[in-house]
């Protein structure tokens, strides 16, 4: 059964529309989460899921129920902001408190309610320390158990990890879905990082600016079928050419490249994924200099300009990346490169 459903959800500021008719379930106990660049719609769309933003059409659905004019404070839902909205004038437990004295919960039930939430979240004993004098990761936490108190049955993240460090939203990201299996949370995630929804997510939702779906799918379907030209360059995918398909090859800028077997003849897009480009000696392939080099920790990804057609990346193993300047050759991997679907008409 679905937690979450939204049907044909449209709303418009003015002459700008923020969401485009977006349809979407969200099943119980499913992570998902809503990926893209600013001004595609996110926020709103969590916005009109709480109630505190209208919808122009289309409807809301949580446990099978409309929630056309129910108010935010019976839906339900939780809601955790990016910069948390801690109270700075109370303490760690008045904070995670707060959802339970809304809700008018004895003060023994709080105070259990209470200990239970922060030693789920990792800050045991964290009861009377000033919010003030908390790190950044251990307001996140804060919010999180705040958010968790009055057990929502639909817990909403807007941007939860966006303002903390690296290393420490790839430390926390995997303690969050650990927290939410354990929990069995319904959540909806809204994220312009895709290495933290990647992470975080049972299902990502890729939109686009104009608040419309580009694609729907699990991280693993996203990352390796990309619905669009749109989802592959925001996914940082830039070798991306027209091409005529015909049988087993397409021409292309770059020549003749390998498809997979089955793709229908005619006029497409395709992507090369930069690990499906293949550095070779001068001679062998496509003709390239080597424009830039990039260190990514575990591989260097280098620029190319071919003689002919616009420049590509390559993923290369650390020991056999060429030097600036050094000329070489590129074949291509059937296994990495992907026709992309024609373009879909919107209404």
């Amino acid at each position: 059964m679905s937690m979450l459903r939204l049907e044909d959800v449209t709303v418009r500021f003015g002459a700008r529309t923020a969401l485009d008719a977006v349809g979407l379930t969200v099943a119980e106990h499913e992570t998902v989460c809503v990926l893209g660049p600013s001004g595609s719609g996110k926020s709103t769309l969590l916005r009109v899921v709480a109630g505190l933003q209208s919808a122009d059409e289309g409807r809301v659905h949580l446990d099978g129920r409309d929630q056309s004019g129910v108010p935010v404070h019976r839906r339900g839902v939780g809601l955790m902001f990016q910069d948390h909205q801690l109270f700075p004038q109370r303490d760690v437990a008045g904070n995670v408190a707060f959802g339970l004295r809304m809700r008018r919960t004895d003060r023994a039930e709080t105070e259990r309610r209470v200990a239970e939430l922060l030693e789920l979240v990792g800050l045991p004993g964290a009861q009377r320390r000033p919010v003030g004098a908390l790190s950044g990761g251990e307001q996140q936490r804060v919010a999180l158990a705040r958010a968790l108190a009055p057990r929502p049955r639909l817990l909403m993240l807007d941007e939860p990890l966006g303002q903390l460090d690296r290393g420490l939203r790839e430390r926390l990201v995997v303690e969050l879905r650990e927290l939410f299996g354990r929990l069995g949370t319904t959540v909806l995630a809204v994220t312009h990082d895709q290495g933290e929804a990647f992470a975080l997510a049972d299902r990502v939702v890729v939109m686009q600016e104009g608040g419309r779906v580009a694609q729907i799918g699990t991280p693993l379907e996203v990352w390796q079928r990309p619905a669009s030209e749109f989802v592959a360059r925001f996914l940082g995918f830039r070798n991306v050419v027209p091409a005529t398909v015909n049988g087993p090859t397409a021409r292309t800028p770059w020549g003749e490249l390998p498809v997979p077997d089955g793709t229908a003849a005619g006029e497409r897009r395709v992507l090369v994924r930069p690990a499906g480009v293949r550095v070779a000696a001068a001679g062998d392939g496509l003709r390239c200099v080597v424009g830039a080099r990039t260190f990514r920790g575990d591989h260097v990804v280098v620029r190319l300009r071919p003689e002919a057609g616009p420049e590509l990346e390559a993923a290369v193993p650390l020991g056999d990346a060429p030097e600036v300047g050094d000329r070489v050759g590129v074949a291509f991997a059937v296994d990495e490169v992907v026709v992309l679907p024609p373009p879909r008409p919107f209404p």
